[in-house]
């Protein structure tokens, strides 16, 4: 038990912000691997490599994040039986979450493989990079239930208030993932298939490092009844987890369309896009971890019945993400040009094109940068009280904006106007985040209150 962490007592920036930490490096380490990763392609491939593997990035991302919210929506409910001190009901929601995560899984591979090709025509991705594209894509598809195991698994463990193993999970993966893509792709001369095995090799690395600690955890040890499926538990979870999952693609969907957008601007606007939607994950990094653990935080509250802490552990959690947020843009704003010559190669003309592409992306959306961070607080902590239709609507929001901006921007502004679609993203999910977080804390109140007079 000493890894876990009980976040109903204490100071509650501080247990935010301790908890975030390990999330944090660990979410840095990923990054880390993932832009080791588009650099290797980046320099051994060159623009067509990178272009190949970013014109796949949304509908990698549009996977991954489903897999992420369902996985998410099973851990709030995690939270909440640990902070009530459940422990067998702990156990059997874990066993019907794994149930329910191995079916998902199967649904998504599937799905993927069959609707591949027509994914890949519907965001007008160019011939030159469509059989590489495609190559890429199928293999992060097998990879899929890999991806699904160590998100439940970490999803296990942060609900329990353990941020480092993940962490370490995430460090050994990243130096396993770079060490293959030296081998697969320069050496082996294996291309974007060595890059996309290399991923997935190194997350299931990461997923079998999370599922030993699970099983030294002592109140994760399983008997017989702990097995038990339930209709009913069934429901709950993914009335947890569905509109997490669909708030994550829908976000994905809007995505593509900006996608498509852009694959119509040519090899070189895809390959300064992608190079600076790599540091998209530096630049959100801190955001997710903050995410995270605000809504361990407050599905632990929760449970343990100490309303009165969250609105507290949410005031100091934005204070701190605001701060964090200008610091970072700082740095890519300064450093961000030496950053993404990492993934450009090329002639010297082919390169300064792409990073003058690049570099205006990223300046723009590190300037915006706390527009993004109050998304990620406020929306975690709504999810961590149980409800997940209202961020949900947040990521329709949100997928009303970007798509609206994609194709209506570029067309009164030029091809920069799709710089913009992000941040327009970000504004109209806040707008309905804001009223929805004040339309939570009344309703939470409310409860309180009537469970005071009740008793």
């Amino acid at each position: 038990m000493t890894s876990l962490r009980n976040m109903t007592s204490g100071s509650p920036g501080r247990l935010i912000l301790s908890f975030a930490l390990p999330l944090m490096l660990g979410n840095l380490f990923q990054q880390f691997y993932t832009i080791a990763d588009a650099a290797i392609v980046g320099q051994v491939l060159g623009v067509s490599g990178i272009a190949a593997v970013g014109a796949a990035e949304w509908i990698i991302w549009m996977m991954q994040g489903m897999i992420q919210g369902f996985t998410q929506g099973f851990g709030i409910q995690m939270s909440q039986d640990f902070g009530a001190r459940q422990y067998q009901r702990l156990r059997n929601v874990i066993v019907n979450s794994a149930f329910l995560s191995a079916a998902s899984a199967v649904i998504m591979l599937l799905g993927g493989q069959i609707f591949a090709a027509w994914m890949l025509g519907m965001l007008h991705t160019p011939d030159t990079v469509w059989a590489d594209t495609m190559l890429y894509m199928r293999t992060m598809f097998w990879g899929i239930p890999v991806v699904m195991a160590y998100n439940l698994f970490a999803s296990i463990l942060r609900s329990l208030g353990d941020g480092k193993t993940p962490l370490y999970a995430m460090i050994c993966a990243s130096f396993i993932n770079i060490g293959l893509d030296l081998l697969f792709v320069p050496v082996l001369h294996m291309g974007v298939f060595g890059a996309a095995a290399a991923t997935v090799l190194a997350q299931l690395c990461s997923s079998l490092f999370c599922l030993v600690k699970i099983t030294r955890i002592d109140i994760l040890k399983f008997q017989r009844e702990d097995y038990a499926l339930h209709t009913d538990l069934h429901l709950r979870l993914m009335k947890l987890g569905m509109p997490m999952a669909f708030q994550n693609f829908v976000i994905s969907v809007g995505g593509m369309i900006v996608q498509s957008v852009v694959n119509g601007f040519g090899v070189a606007f895809i390959a300064g896009f992608t190079a600076t939607n790599k540091l998209y994950g530096m630049l959100e990094v801190a955001a997710t971890s903050y995410g995270f653990s605000m809504t361990t935080y407050t599905g632990q509250n929760l449970g343990a019945g100490k309303t009165s802490r969250i609105r507290k552990g949410y005031r100091e959690a934005l204070i701190i993400a605001m701060i964090t947020s200008v610091v970072i843009a700082a740095v890519m704003i300064f450093a961000g040009k030496w950053i993404l010559l990492c993934f450009i190669n090329g002639d010297e003309q082919t390169t300064a094109d792409t990073l003058a592409i690049a570099y205006r992306y990223l300046f723009i959306m590190s300037i915006c940068l706390p527009v993004l961070y109050y998304l990620h607080v406020t929306r975690s902590c709504i999810q961590g009280l149980g409800n997940t239709v209202l961020p949900m609507i947040s990521g329709c929001a949100e997928f009303a904006m970007r798509t609206a901006a994609a194709l209506l921007l570029p067309i009164a502004l030029g091809r920069d106007g799709i710089f913009y679609a992000e941040i327009a993203a970000w504004a109209g999910a806040d707008i309905v985040l804001f009223f929805s977080f004040f339309y939570s804390m009344r309703k939470l109140q409310y409860l309180s209150e009537k469970n005071v007079e009740d008793t």
